[in-house]
Formats: C-alpha cells, structure tokens, sequence
C-alpha cells in the first residue's frame, strides 16, 4: 500500500477504498481466527505463497481467497520435507 502502518491506523488513508475493505476482513478474520492465529498465518506458505506477500504484491483477490480459505479450513501447518 505504499504506506506506514501509523498512516494505515491513524486514517490518513481512509480516501483508499482498499484499506476499508482490507481492514474489515483482517478483523474479521482475527475474531474468527484469534490474532496470533491470524499473525503466524500472514507468515506461513499456503499454496499460493504466504498472505503477506499477497499483500506486498498488492493482489488483493488472492488474499481475500486465502483468508477465505482460513476460515473454511483453519490454519493448516504442514511438516516440510528434507
């Protein structure tokens, strides 16, 4: 989003839609999830990467489907193979 997170939760960006909506499903999330579910989540490589790079990338739409996916299957932590 090309911004600090104190610009973010202060609301000097409250003129991009995209913050709105994303902050409505983050906390949506978080009182399904709880917020330590939801932190190690934005970390973790899911099939399509990790939420948080969804997030740096800016695609909006695959986040949405992984926290989507988070709340139909949970956080689903897989062994790594060696």
């Amino acid at each position: 989003m090309d911004a600090d997170p104190l610009s973010i939760v202060s609301g000097e960006l409250d003129h991009r839609p995209e913050v709105a909506i994303l902050l409505a499903l983050v906390s949506e999330a978080a009182e399904q999830a709880g917020e330590g579910v939801l932190r190690r989540w934005a970390r973790t490589s899911g099939p399509a990467g990790a939420p948080l790079d969804m997030l740096l990338r800016r695609d909006f739409a695959a986040f949405e489907a992984a926290l989507g996916e988070l709340g139909d299957r949970g956080l689903i932590i897989r062994r790594r193979e060696r």
